[in-house]
């Protein structure tokens, strides 16, 4: 800029004087005063403004000293910062709303689920303070049906402090070498019962039957498999089945997969299968038993040995639950 305005200033000084040497001198003087005024001006009202606002969304003292020789960056490099820290905003703006979003809905589902076993219970107490307390009939049967809403809401307020404990990292896992098969066994002959209800199979794919060895908190991931099958069970059709395969997949890892041929969930529901409380449409509308917290635990447990769990689904056409483990070095 000083060099354009000086080269200008000169121009005219040569073309009123024709003389060259007075155009030089016009056009030293021109360039020494305009440069100097020029570069003033851009420290004291751009490159100043400049530096705070760089030290704002660099999370700096704007307050500080502000020293010319410490800030080196140009205007694109700072432009490229603030287009950055602009588009950090906008991801961290979002995220909260999706936040708040989810506090809400927790906070809806939560209420939901701990006002209908506290209702039963008011109900059963209030008719039983009305008078049939004294009814041999009514007595035992309504006392025995507050018990079990007790059990359910005391089983509600656990499966939150597990929860909580999981993602405060409160939870120590105790690891050991086990048999994924054994233990695969084992959980389905304790549901069986459950699963004979409804004519449901339990069992282990064919060519999975290899005996593998697992090295993690046992009892954490039988609490996974026995959660998983149950949900298998709840939500498959009658007479229809719960599968579990077993695979190696390199790199000291074991793949588990839950698969039933039950109702399914939707590509949008699948992806919110381990949000606490969230259960589908088609879940509710059946009044299938449960509060809605069971895959969010599952989810925790696997994350805290360090791996995944990811969820394929079909409507109508079954749900299949796959995570890792890591496999026994010895």
């Amino acid at each position: 800029m000083a060099f354009s305005t000086s080269l200008f200033g000169a121009v005219v000084v040569w073309f009123f004087s024709s003389t060259w040497y007075y155009a030089l001198i016009a056009f030293c003087i021109f360039f020494i005063f305009s440069y100097f005024l020029l570069s003033y001006l851009l420290d004291r009202f751009i490159h100043q403004k400049i530096k705070v606002i760089y030290k704002l969304i660099s999370k700096e003292k704007a307050s500080m000293k502000l020293d010319t020789d410490q800030f080196d960056k140009t205007i694109d490099e700072v432009k490229e910062d603030v287009e950055k820290w602009a588009g950090e905003k906008r991801i961290e703006i979002t995220r909260l709303q999706h936040n708040e979003s989810f506090r809400k809905e927790f906070l809806m589902n939560l209420a939901h689920e701990l006002r209908t076993p506290i209702f039963s219970i008011q109900g059963y107490i209030a008719t039983l303070l009305d008078g049939e307390i004294n009814n041999p009939e009514v007595n035992i049967r309504f006392l025995e049906n507050a018990a079990r809403s007790t059990d359910r809401l005391s089983g509600l307020v656990d499966d939150l402090r597990e929860i909580s404990h999981y993602e405060s990292q409160q939870i120590r896992l105790e690891k050991s070498n086990f048999s994924i098969q054994k233990m695969l066994k084992k959980v389905f002959e304790e549901l069986q019962p459950l699963a004979n209800n409804r004519d449901i199979s339990l069992a282990i794919k064919k060519g999975c039957e290899g005996d593998y060895m697992i090295w993690a908190d046992a009892a954490r991931i039988e609490q996974v498999l026995t959660n998983l099958v149950q949900n298998g069970i709840k939500y498959g059709n009658d007479k229809g089945h719960v599968l579990a395969g077993v695979y190696p997949v390199g790199s000291g890892q074991i793949l588990i997969e839950i698969t039933d041929n039950g109702i399914g969930m939707k590509p949008d529901q699948s992806i919110r299968a381990f949000e606490r409380f969230y259960r589908t449409d088609e879940a509710r509308t059946a009044d299938k038993q449960g509060n809605g917290l069971g895959l969010a635990i599952v989810k925790h447990i696997i994350e805290a040995h360090n791996h995944t769990i990811s969820c394929r689904s079909e409507q109508g056409m079954g749900t299949t639950f796959s995570f890792t483990l890591d496999q026994d070095q010895d």
